[in-house]
């Protein structure tokens, strides 16, 4: 090997408008499969979709322990369960999948539906408002009250937080990102001391369902737990404000897909596939090399950070016809790579799409139109969509 750094295939720090990432990544896909920046300390980028699918699937040469997210502001912490592989990660997964079972996810509907129509009503009487900004906050904060069972005085607090954390985490303010977690730990922290004093049933509580696992050494710690909270929260507040923006945006270039989904509503979960695949929230996580790992002609070399671009995978040509074009007959349309694969696939995928479910139902029965009210503004790696959104609505 060589020690002469890899050329730039690629410029992660490039102004981007709604649809040039995608042009972007097919252009990578096409020239680049195996893409490398030096960008944010160097780092790797597999764009299509066999190959991300290989290496989050391969535990042994792609860990998640080092860096799971480009650019990198963990603040020097390594936070399960993002922050564990397998086995490690085994007891922080099973201790949440038990609080995301169907049924669990199921008894959540009415509560959740309440919040999504409460808030959508206040906006479309306003008759204008921001999607990303206003509601992609506050019904995803609802949506984190009712799943860990927190007082409802915490919704208003957690969609500021996701307000500001967008907003840090876009800057690459480092200090107002410290700042916005640390509300998020205090929040984590009381949910934890409380059900160390008041346990509820580990089948709905996922601060009980933690304390309650067993790991070969014991009992989590409980600094562990609250970490897991806090990442629960953050990647439960981060993801809808510019996946719900880019859902209204779509609408909005494609009335016929309103009038379609409003007359037949039976299809409304096909869509939520479709705009899963089209407008993932996250880019992708990122994995680090344990060994010199070849693919497609390029070394990438041991202790490199390697960015899985699922948003580019959910389009590309070899797995999906037609990729940029929504679809409501795709044989293969639930097998986009939006809640990622492998060990760390997304233990919440059910609740997403319940809450993308109930926010389109909601949006599209109570209006007969949308428009765009403004400029869109642009959230950076690595997530994916617009941070501002405004809109016009046009009450039923």
């Amino acid at each position: 090997m060589t020690d002469t750094p890899p050329q730039d295939d690629f410029d992660p720090h490039v102004e981007e408008t709604f649809d040039s990432p995608h042009v972007e990544y097919r252009r990578m896909r096409a020239e680049c499969r195996v893409a490398h920046s030096s960008a944010h300390g160097g780092f790797w980028a597999l764009t299509r979709y066999d190959d991300i699918v290989a290496a989050v699937t391969d535990n042994d040469r792609f860990i998640t322990s080092k860096i799971n997210v480009i650019p990198n502001m963990s603040l020097g912490k390594r936070r399960p369960p993002l922050g564990k592989d397998p086995p490690e990660h085994t007891p922080f997964r099973r201790a949440l999948d038990r609080t995301l079972r169907h049924s669990r996810i199921t008894s959540m509907e009415p509560a959740l539906r309440a919040h999504a129509a409460r808030e959508l009503e206040r906006m479309i009487a306003a008759g204008e408002g921001d999607i990303s900004s206003d509601f992609a906050t506050i019904y995803p904060a609802w949506v984190e009250v009712e799943w860990l069972n927190l007082d409802p005085s915490n919704a208003p607090l957690l969609a500021e937080v996701a307000r500001l954390y967008n907003i840090a985490w876009r800057n690459e303010n480092l200090d107002a990102v410290a700042q916005t977690s640390a509300k998020l730990y205090d929040v984590a922290t009381g949910v934890v001391e409380d059900r160390k004093r008041n346990p509820r049933p580990v089948e709905s509580d996922p601060a009980s369902a933690l304390l309650a696992e067993e790991t070969p050494d014991g009992p989590i710690p409980d600094a562990y737990i609250i970490d897991t909270i806090r990442q629960v929260l953050v990647v439960g507040l981060m993801a809808p404000p510019p996946l719900f923006g880019a859902i209204c945006v779509h609408l909005v270039r494609h009335p016929d897909l309103q009038d379609e989904l409003r007359a037949n509503p039976d299809r409304i979960p096909a869509a939520v596939e479709e705009f899963l695949r089209l407008y993932s929230p996250y880019r992708g996580f990122a994995r680090t090399t344990t060994c010199d790992v070849e693919m497609h002609g390029r070394v990438i070399p041991k202790d490199d950070p390697v960015t899985m671009v699922y948003a580019s995978a959910n389009r590309d040509e070899r797995v999906f016809d037609d990729p940029d074009t929504f679809r409501f007959d795709r044989e293969n349309i639930r097998q986009h790579l939006a809640f990622g694969r492998g060990a760390h696939q997304c233990a919440g995928a059910g609740l997403v799409r319940l809450e993308m479910r109930i926010f389109l139902e909601e949006l599209l029965s109570r209006t007969r139109g949308l428009e765009l009210a403004g400029e869109l503004e642009m959230t950076r790696l690595p997530e994916l969509g617009p941070t501002s959104t405004p809109l016009r609505f046009i009450p039923a």
